[in-house]
């Protein structure tokens, strides 16, 4: 564990030594709190937190891409992940820092959103119950972001290229139960939509965090850091 905590320090530093970390998180923060006030009094007599979790989703497909894409690229391209894979450190330890270091950032991002529930809370009886339960979903989707944009890092050294590749990925995911409408009938149909990250984050931000829903975004997150560790375990042959 001291070897993951390392690297995810050390990535930590990296995100916040970066112009562009800053940008992304100010542009977040800006843009999903300029909808919650803008939507604010439209029906004050609902309180709830669906209208902002509604719209989050959506923008984590573009957050968090531009937050990992230069995770493993930059690595490659500046020469420091050979220098990495000679320490005595596994692969699976440098993937899985690195996922803990955007994580954190996550985390901090969704916490600098608490005043939205809080204010709310003032105005009456909130369901917190409904709203933690919408930021555990946030979390999951978040990871599993999280884990196609690192994933996407390590096919490239190019940041560039890796941010189109994982917001490719993570908006096809966002839509594709959207391809079979509301009422899937038969199985290719069921499929799709239980492949859509959007369709499980629904379910929870109605306030139940159904077992199904949460396999589902452990899944994304263990085949994607599996695939990235082989992708840089590729390098050592």
């Amino acid at each position: 564990m001291n070897k993951v905590y390392y690297i995810a320090k050390r990535e930590l530093g990296s995100y916040f030594n970066s112009v562009v970390a800053y940008v992304v998180v100010v542009l977040f923060l800006v843009v999903t709190g300029a909808l919650f006030w803008l939507t604010f009094f439209d029906d004050v007599q609902i309180l709830s937190l669906r209208g902002f979790f509604n719209q989050a989703p959506l923008f984590l497909a573009f957050f968090v891409p531009a937050i990992t894409m230069g995770s493993i690229a930059t690595e490659k391209r500046s020469g420091t992940l050979e220098l990495l894979m000679t320490m005595p450190i596994s692969n699976f330890q440098i993937v899985l820092g690195k996922f803990a270091a955007a994580m954190v950032l996550l985390a901090v991002v969704f916490l600098m959103t608490l005043p939205y529930p809080y204010t709310l809370s003032l105005l009456g009886d909130l369901d917190w119950g409904a709203v933690w339960a919408g930021y555990a979903g946030l979390m999951l989707l978040g990871g599993a972001y999280t884990a196609i944009g690192i994933m996407a890092s390590s096919w490239t050294r190019d940041q560039v290229v890796a941010v189109l590749i994982a917001f490719s990925l993570c908006f096809f995911l966002f839509v594709i139960d959207q391809l079979v409408g509301g009422q899937p009938t038969g199985t290719m149909a069921y499929v799709v939509e239980y492949a859509s990250t959007n369709y499980h984050f629904q379910n929870i931000a109605r306030g139940v965090l159904d077992v199904r829903n949460v396999v589902y975004y452990l899944s994304v997150i263990g085949v994607c850091l599996v695939i990235t560790t082989l992708s840089i375990g590729a390098r050592r042959w």
